[in-house]
C-alpha cells in the first residue's frame, strides 16, 4: 500500500509503552489515554510517499510525534484514534511528524533539526541536574557536527528519550552558539530516562 503524500508506518510495539517488567511481573505504569509521556513513538515505514523524494527508506524506524498513535476522547467521552489512523495496526504521517530516522543502528534527524544531549551542572550552588540551554550534538541533519557543545535559545528544546537517553530536538537555527570544551563538561542522563 502507497500514499501519495504520506509515509505508511506500523508501530514498533504497541500504542503506548506504559508497562515494565518488575520482578518477571508486568507492571502498568500509567492507565490514562491523553498522558503524552508514555505514548509509543517508534514505528517501522511500509512505504514513502509516491510524490517527493525523501532519506526515509521503507524498513527504517522512525521516531514520530507523540500524537500519531494517541487515543483521545471527544467531547461526548468516545474514544477515537487520531487523525493518522488507516486501520488497526497502519497509520499515514506526514514528513513533519517524523522527528528522526535509524537505518543499520544509525540515527539520523530529518532536515532542520539536531538532538542534544544536556550536560551536568557544574555551578554547586544549582539545585538543577543539568546546565540549561547548553549540550552536546548528539544526532545532526549534517548542519553542526556531532560532538560540538552548543548553546540555544529557551523554549526551544523539545525532549525525547531515545535508546535510554534523554535528548532534545532543537531547530538547527535555535542552536546559536557552538562553545569550546573546559573538559568539565559530562552528558547528563537521568535514570528514569534508563527505563524507558
Amino acid at each position: 500500500m502507497k500514499s501519495l503524500y504520506g509515509f505508511v508506518i506500523e508501530p514498533v510495539g504497541g500504542r503506548y509503552n506504559n508497562t515494565a517488567s518488575v520482578d518477571g511481573k508486568e507492571l502498568i505504569l500509567n492507565s490514562e489515554n491523553f498522558n503524552h509521556q508514555f505514548v509509543n513513538r517508534e514505528a517501522r515505514v511500509l512505504s514513502v510517499p509516491m510524490v517527493g523524494e525523501y532519506d526515509i527508506q521503507p524498513g527504517d524506524i522512525v521516531t514520530v510525534h507523540h500524537n500519531v498513535f494517541r487515543r483521545w476522547l471527544d467531547v461526548k467521552g468516545k474514544e477515537r484514534n487520531s487523525k493518522n489512523f488507516f486501520k488497526e495496526g497502519i497509520y499515514i504521517v506526514s514528513i513533519d511528524q517524523i522527528f528522526l530516522y535509524k537505518r543499520n543502528d544509525k540515527y539520523k534527524p530529518t532536515k532542520g533539526y539536531s538532538f542534544v544531549k544536556p550536560i551536568k551542572a557544574i555551578d554547586e550552588f544549582n539545585v538543577d541536574q543539568e546546565r540549561p540551554l547548553v549540550g552536546i550534538v548528539k544526532y545532526s541533519d549534517g548542519e553542526h557536527q556531532v560532538g560540538d557543545l552548543v548553546g540555544f535559545r529557551p523554549n526551544s528544546e523539545y525532549e525525547f528519550v531515545v535508546d535510554g537517553q534523554r535528548l532534545y530536538r532543537i531547530m538547527n537555527h535555535f542552536i546559536t552558539i557552538k562553545y569550546e570544551y573546559q573538559g568539565n563538561e559530562e552528558e547528563y542522563n537521568p535514570s528514569w530516562a534508563q527505563s524507558c
